[in-house]
């Protein structure tokens, strides 16, 4: 009797290991248990010997003089206007540092939602120092949420406890789920790095990878352990047009790949901020997490972007950029436009946007 059970257990083994076997790289396990995630194969690697401090970092936040460009916010009256007028045109909108209203056939999509007025728990964490496009009252009806990763500036428990659409498809990355569902959205939907869902017959999303991590709390357990969750960015197929939203994310050898898999795209929505961490890595403009206007170039590149929107910057102080008379708003515009050239763009391939614009993407494709 005992053979058949000693058969039985190698059996039992050898399928474990298979299926371990299978698993992509960007899962880890240990002794049979899933562990975390991580990037891609060859992706940059975090500098163990580095070690945050609020101290030293709060003190460099102090040399950086905030000056908000008189028309970078525009109105919200004008804001809620013009989504009035142009409610039945494909578009895109500012609502500030990741969001967007993109507005595709009948499908109004926001991406990593946040009106909040601080990007961290209850009230603490970065202040914004300039105010969202629209409050939650005031959005159209939204059908689809993307959220890119839990980062405090990307997901806002407040905002998606007082979303008014609890209607609205969700998707995110593995592991993300449970606090869109905890909040009564019964639409959510995780996915991992290429799965694609089909929302009608002319738009797809596709989940893709990024150079970043995730991490919400301080307890080694649950979603917001860290990289217990997944992170990624999208890919958004609407007819023949194909718009990539990457956040957040830091330079990598992904982005060939996926120029090469996915590209051209038309339009490109690259973190252009929070790149500065000088008195904490000992490198100017440099993070493995966050692309600087110099590398979010290369990755517009590299995966055959046509048009450049930047984002990620002009709502809280999460870098150091901006030291300089530019301050940290005009600081990323100013290099991505003088950089342009140099990356196979002219300046009018970087589509500026303030926030609360709106850009119809028939105008912004020509």
């Amino acid at each position: 009797m005992r053979i058949p059970l000693i058969l039985c257990t190698l059996f039992s083994l050898s399928i474990s290991l298979n299926a371990m076997e299978k698993k992509p790289y960007h899962h880890v396990y240990k002794n049979g248990k899933f562990l975390k995630f991580r990037n891609f194969q060859g992706a940059p690697q975090r500098d163990k010997n580095i070690k945050w401090s609020y101290k030293k970092f709060g003190e460099a936040k102090k040399n950086i003089n905030v000056v908000v460009p008189k028309d970078f916010v525009i109105p919200r009256k004008t804001v809620i206007q013009n989504l009035n007028k142009y409610s039945s045109q494909d578009f895109i909108l500012w609502i500030n540092h990741a969001s967007f209203i993109i507005n595709l056939g009948n499908q109004k999509i926001v991406t990593d939602l946040i009106t909040a007025p601080n990007a961290g728990p209850l009230f603490l964490g970065p202040k914004r120092y300039t105010p969202p496009a629209l409050e939650l009252k005031d959005f159209p009806k939204i059908d689809l949420w993307l959220n890119s990763h839990l980062h405090y500036d990307h997901l806002s428990m407040s905002d998606i406890r007082r979303f008014p659409f609890k209607s609205a498809k969700v998707l995110v990355p593995l592991n993300n789920g449970s606090y869109f569902k905890k909040n009564n959205f019964k639409d959510v939907k995780e996915l991992d790095w290429f799965d694609k869902v089909k929302i009608n017959k002319d738009l797809t999303i596709t989940l893709v990878p990024s150079q970043h991590w995730n991490k919400r709390s301080i307890l080694p357990f649950g979603p917001g352990a860290t990289d217990k969750a997944l992170w990624g960015s999208f890919l958004i197929e609407y007819k023949d047009i194909k718009l990539f939203f990457a956040c957040d994310t830091g330079y990598s050898n992904i982005y060939k790949m996926m120029g090469d898999k996915f590209g051209p795209i038309d339009v490109i929505f690259i973190n252009s901020g929070a790149y500065n961490f000088e008195v904490i890595t000992g490198k100017k403009d440099f993070s493995i997490f966050h692309t600087n206007p110099e590398e979010a170039l290369k990755v517009s590149k590299d995966i055959k972007a046509k048009k450049v929107i930047p984002m990620h910057y002009g709502s809280f102080l999460l870098g150091l950029e901006g030291q300089n008379s530019d301050g940290p708003i005009n600081e990323p515009r100013n290099r991505l436009l003088n950089s342009a050239q140099e990356f196979g763009f002219e300046k009018k391939d970087i589509h500026l946007m303030n926030i609360g614009q709106i850009s119809l993407i028939k105008d912004l494709l020509n």
